[in-house]
C-alpha cells in the first residue's frame, strides 16, 4: 500500500519549499455553518490549540470539566503540527458554566464560549479556511501560472499524507502499516488505533480511484455511468445522459465526479465506469474484502476540488497562502500541485 506513486493533475514544478518549520506557518480555522444560539445543554468552547493534537485536547477539557471524556465532542481532527481554531462541544445540561481562567493546557487557549440546543458532532463542518506560509522556495518560475490555473480548474480530492500517518520514518506512513497487519488478520486492540488503520486503508483506495482516473483523463470529463455527487449534500445520481446541462452544471460546480469510499454492497455506478472501478478492486482484493468484513458500506467521494477564496503574496521567496475547502477536504491536496514540501 504504497502513496508515493499518486499521479499529480498538472504537469509538476520544480519547486521546494520548507513547510511546517513553525505551527503558525499553517493555520486553520473551522466553519462551523451554524451559529449557536445561546442556550441549550451544551457548551461550544471556542478553542486555539497549537502544537497538540484534537483527541488528546479533548481528553485535557474532559478533565478540566470532571466530565467523562464521552461527554466532550469536536467536529473535525486538526492537524497537530499546526495553529489551529475549532469548536469543543461539551454536554454540561442543567449546570453553571465552567469557568475557564484556570485551564492550563500548554498550547491551548480557550477563546470564548456559548451555549447550543445541540450536540456538536463530528462532519458537521461546512468548511476550514487555511492561512498557509512555505518559505525558503528555490524558485518560483511557474508558480503565479499555476496559482491562477488551480484557483480557476482545481485539484483532485486526494485525501493528504496526515491520513496515512507519520512518513518521515515509512513511507507508507504508520497508519497504512496497522492497515496491513489488520489485512493480514492482525487484531488492533487500541480502539483509536483501529480506527485510524480503517480510515487509513479507505482512504488509500479512494487515492487510487483517483490515480487511476487522472491517468486515463476521467478526473473532470464525465463519461456514461458516472456518479455525480450535488455539492454539499451526500446525494448522487447516475449519468445516463451526457448533454450541455449537465456539463453547464459540472462548470458551475452544482455537481462533481465521485468516486468510490468502498465498503460492502453494489456500486452505484454503471457500464465502462462500473468496470472501471471494479477492475481497480479486483487489483486490491485484500483490501476491499477486509473493509467489506468491517461492515462499511459503499458510499462516495467527489473527485475533484475546488478552493474557494484563493488568495497569494509570493514575497522573497516566500508563498503565502489564504483558502477554504468543504469539510474533508486536504489542503495537502492543494499544495502537493503547487510546490515540494
Amino acid at each position: 500500500m504504497d502513496i508515493q506513486h499518486w499521479s499529480y493533475l498538472y504537469p509538476k514544478l520544480n519547486i521546494s519549499g520548507l513547510f511546517k518549520d513553525s505551527p503558525c506557518d499553517f493555520q486553520v480555522k473551522e466553519v462551523l455553518g451554524y451559529e449557536p444560539i445561546g442556550e441549550g445543554e451544551h457548551i461550544y468552547a471556542w478553542v486555539r490549540k497549537t502544537g497538540l493534537n484534537t483527541a488528546f485536547l479533548a481528553e485535557q477539557i474532559a478533565k478540566y470539566a470532571k466530565l467523562p471524556l464521552r461527554a466532550v465532542t469536536y467536529a473535525g481532527r486538526k492537524d497537530k503540527h499546526a495553529q489551529t481554531e475549532q469548536w469543543f462541544g461539551i454536554h454540561l445540561p442543567g449546570k453553571t458554566d465552567i469557568d475557564w481562567s484556570n485551564f492550563d493546557v500548554d498550547g491551548a487557549e480557550v477563546l470564548k464560549t456559548i451555549r447550543h440546543n445541540k450536540k456538536l458532532r463530528t462532519g458537521v463542518l461546512k468548511a476550514n479556511h487555511f492561512k498557509i506560509r512555505i518559505k525558503e522556495l528555490t524558485d518560483t518560475a511557474g508558480l503565479e501560472e499555476r496559482l491562477e490555473t488551480i484557483s480557476t480548474l482545481g485539484v483532485p480530492n486526494y485525501f493528504g499524507e496526515q491520513r496515512f500517518g507519520d512518513t518521515r520514518y515509512d513511507p507508507k506512513g504508520g497508519n497504512l502499516v496497522l492497515a496491513e497487519k489488520m489485512i493480514a488478520g492482525e487484531p488492533i486492540r487500541n480502539r483509536n488505533k483501529r480506527s485510524m488503520a480503517i480510515s487509513a486503508m479507505r482512504s488509500w483506495f479512494f487515492n487510487e480511484v483517483i490515480h487511476h482516473k487522472i491517468q486515463n483523463n476521467t478526473l473532470t470529463t464525465p463519461q456514461l455511468g458516472d456518479v455525480m455527487e450535488l455539492a454539499g449534500s451526500n446525494s448522487f445520481f447516475c449519468v445516463d445522459e451526457i448533454n450541455d446541462t449537465l456539463i453547464n452544471r459540472l462548470k458551475q460546480r452544482d455537481i462533481f465526479i465521485s468516486a468510490p469510499m468502498w465498503g460492502a454492497g453494489n456500486l452505484p455506478s454503471k457500464e465502462a465506469v462500473l468496470a472501471f472501478e471494479e477492475s481497480i478492486a479486483s487489483a486490491n482484493k485484500s483490501v476491499t474484502e477486509t473493509l467489506e468484513s468491517l461492515g462499511l458500506k459503499q458510499e462516495r467521494r467527489a473527485a475533484h476540488l475546488y478552493p474557494t477564496n484563493l488568495k497569494w503574496i509570493i514575497d522573497n521567496n516566500t508563498l503565502t497562502l489564504e483558502f477554504s475547502l468543504p469539510s474533508g477536504a486536504f489542503a495537502t491536496s492543494v499544495l502537493r500541485e503547487l510546490v515540494n514540501i
